[in-house]
């Protein structure tokens, strides 16, 4: 039995679509398909949309409506966490991933010697407003923070139990879950796809919301911001060692009678700069830290409607 979890926000436009996917997978997949759909607090009518058509398809199905919006990894966790079963895949409910991809996933984790399959793209049909910030997003990704990620970026995934349990033992707030599935190990496959063009509604992945993650993936899985400190206090002294040279020459040359009270200005602003700038970094780290001390649960689940399907 495979489930099928769905992270749902600011989807409504694209629920008959998507409902009408999942119908089509679940003959594929020969009625052994449970679908598990996650509300993430999504302020439009996705829920009621749901709950109101669930009931009439042909698959059997879970809808969990989360207390308000905690971002796609926590709701797709939230999905994982709610069933037990043999093999588990991620859909998106954009349908900009071909659905086609669940298939495949279910095949390899049935017929080879694999744990997890990643769905990397490889060329995607959005404009070129969108490809670029991606591409310059997955590059600065694979260049700073996780070397093994496709240079397409992962969206979704499938896997077996023992990768499930694995991934949701990791109890980390603030962290990226597509960067925990390259952590886990496990033998893993990546399978290639073309990114459809969105057909409903704006995408909710905001320029934000991508800092914030790319923020969380480095703070979570590098040392990078450290070794960045390092690299710019070590050039700072230097620099600051090649001024006191250059002045004491001057002053030796009596090119300086009185010490440049800019010059003093601009060394203390710069050296000012790079504390404050250090402290931030050391700051951020504590912060998580003292985030995941809290113990609180990373999201919360208001109800569970369960439906058994006409088929």
């Amino acid at each position: 039995m495979l489930s099928l979890i769905i992270p749902v926000y600011r989807n409504e436009g694209s629920i008959p679509d998507l409902l009408e996917a999942v119908a089509g997978l679940h003959r594929e997949l020969g009625g052994e398909m449970e679908a598990v759909f996650v509300v993430d607090g999504s302020p439009d009518r996705c829920y009621e949309l749901l709950r109101d058509l669930l009931p009439a398809c042909s698959f059997s199905s879970r809808l969990a409506l989360l207390s308000r919006n905690f971002g796609s990894f926590p709701a797709i966790r939230a999905g994982l966490a709610l069933v037990e079963c043999e093999r588990y895949a991620v859909m998106a409910a954009d349908l900009q991933e071909p659905p086609e991809l669940i298939l495949q996933m279910d095949r390899a984790l049935r017929n080879e010697p694999v744990d997890v399959v990643v769905a990397t793209r490889e060329s995607r049909e959005d404009p070129l407003s969108t490809r670029l910030p991606a591409q310059i997003f997955w590059g600065l990704y694979r260049k700073y923070v996780l070397p093994e990620m496709p240079p397409g970026g992962v969206d979704v995934f499938g896997c077996n139990r023992a990768f499930r349990d694995s991934l949701l033992r990791l109890d980390e707030r603030h962290s990226s879950l597509v960067a925990q599935i390259f952590w886990l190990g496990f033998r893993r496959k990546l399978i290639y796809y073309s990114r459809r063009l969105r057909q409903h509604g704006k995408s909710a992945w905001t320029f934000k919301k991508k800092l914030n993650y790319l923020m969380d993936s480095v703070f979570s899985f590098t040392d990078l911001p450290i070794r960045l400190l390092v690299r710019i206090g070590g050039t700072t002294a230097a620099l600051a060692g090649l001024l006191g040279l250059v002045v004491m020459i001057g002053k030796l040359m009596g090119l300086i009678v009185v010490p440049g009270y800019a010059m003093t200005m601009l060394t203390i602003v710069f050296l000012g700069a790079v504390n404050v700038f250090g402290i931030g970094i050391v700051g951020s780290y504590a912060w998580r830290i003292y985030e995941n001390t809290k113990g609180r649960p990373h999201t919360l689940t208001l109800r569970v409607d369960e439906f058994n399907g006409r088929g």
